[in-house]
């Protein structure tokens, strides 16, 4: 077994590994560091958190410890959450303080004055959003579901034709 300090000193490196085989030997490393942690003591976790964090551990389950420093290490290796997410998850956590609940985001609204473009069948079609429709062909529609069912001939989805919106898939 490992001493926790030697688990996720190299993480920052494989960062950097531009060439793939380098890149899948630093995958490896992590999930064999990863794997190493649920071989070690709750103190010993306690430690690697103090090293990884440079402050004390919350009480958590072992479990939780595990997964935390897991995430932690993958953080370091792989890079963190994107600045745009810290402020979503920021303005999230301060809307649950504040209200109690968080509200449901209704989804996108592109601003008036946007301009969806899709080609479908080798032409290009170009809507504009309005205030309170959208223009397509000198017509203004209520919604984009009917521009794409006018544009496809059969019921789609407006936002996703457009491409605003992506199905998720299955994995």
């Amino acid at each position: 077994m490992e001493p926790p300090s030697a688990l996720p000193n190299q993480c920052a490196s494989s960062r950097s590994s531009a060439a793939g085989n380098t890149a899948t030997a630093s995958q490896s490393d992590l999930s064999q560091k990863i794997t190493a942690l649920t071989h070690l003591t709750a103190p010993q976790l306690r430690a690697e958190w103090r090293r990884l964090h440079r402050y004390q551990p919350p009480r958590l389950s072992r479990d939780l410890l595990v997964r935390c420093i897991a995430y932690r290490i993958q953080e370091l290796a792989y890079g963190g959450l994107s600045k745009a997410t810290q402020r979503k998850l920021t303005a999230l956590t301060r809307e649950l303080q504040k209200n109690g609940s968080i509200t449901p985001d209704p989804g996108l609204h592109p601003r008036p004055g946007t301009r969806l473009v899709r080609e479908w069948r080798g032409r290009t079609h170009t809507v504009v959003v309005t205030d309170n429709s959208f223009e397509y062909a000198g017509k203004a529609y209520s919604s984009l579901n009917k521009i794409a069912q006018v544009i496809t001939g059969a019921h789609w989805s407006g936002p996703r034709f457009f491409g605003l919106i992506v199905a998720a898939h299955p994995e």
